[in-house]
């Protein structure tokens, strides 16, 4: 089986970003990065979206390349987790597979959920992170912050991986954003959309290759 989630590293750093993402700090024990966007909805509706990841993760960052096979429990100790088919073979007989992307650690509905886990490559390292994200009522809809603190031994150059992770966690905040509906902050410049291509980053892509992520 070819783990989708191998792209993560591998084709991130050009991926779309909503109104805001940023690599805010590194050092040689991790690193932070922040993203925002603003949707057309109000903070109910874009909590019950957030909770429901199979509708608008990117299918290209998950274990089993469909997300409608993730789910997420909004309580404390719950997962955010994806379920993997398994393979048909000729004797009928398969056996399905599973991944804990997160675990909940934090839910306020409507204002805030805190998970802590190591997303994409980083789940095969030691260093693991805490990804917070925040719910504003604002004029017109809700603002959504997000913020991923990283920390612990990796087998990665810090600031290469932050921000392959920075980018491909912007487009999944994109992708909640156009399943919601941006709010048209007045810029002139297209909004960058969750599927926009991304590009290749071969430095990260040794890396990988290295550890033999790849299968």
């Amino acid at each position: 089986m070819r783990f989708a989630y191998t792209i993560l590293a591998t084709a991130a750093l050009g991926a779309a970003a909503p109104a805001a993402a940023e690599v805010v700090e590194t050092s040689s024990q991790g690193f932070v990065t922040q993203d925002m966007a603003e949707v057309a909805a109000s903070p109910m509706e874009t909590w019950l979206a957030l909770i429901r990841p199979g509708e608008w993760w990117n299918d290209a960052h998950t274990w089993s390349a469909d997300a409608a096979n993730m789910t997420l429990t909004p309580q404390a100790g719950g997962c955010f987790c994806e379920r993997v088919p398994g393979e048909d073979r000729e004797d009928g007989f398969s056996l399905d597979g599973s991944v804990q992307h997160m675990q909940v650690i934090q839910a306020y509905p409507l204002k805030n959920l805190r998970m802590r886990g190591g997303l994409g490559p980083l789940q095969g390292e030691p260093a693991t992170g805490v990804l917070t994200i925040t719910l504003e009522e604002v004029d017109g809809g809700t603002r959504i912050r997000w913020e991923y603190v990283v920390g612990g031994y990796m087998r990665y150059e810090v600031e290469t991986i932050a921000k392959a992770v920075d980018a491909v966690m912007s487009q999944q905040l994109a992708g909640l954003r156009d399943h919601l509906g941006g709010l048209d902050d007045g810029a002139e410049e297209e909004p960058a959309t969750a599927d926009q291509p991304v590009a290749e980053d071969r430095s990260i892509e040794a890396q990988i290759d290295a550890l033999g992520s790849k299968e």
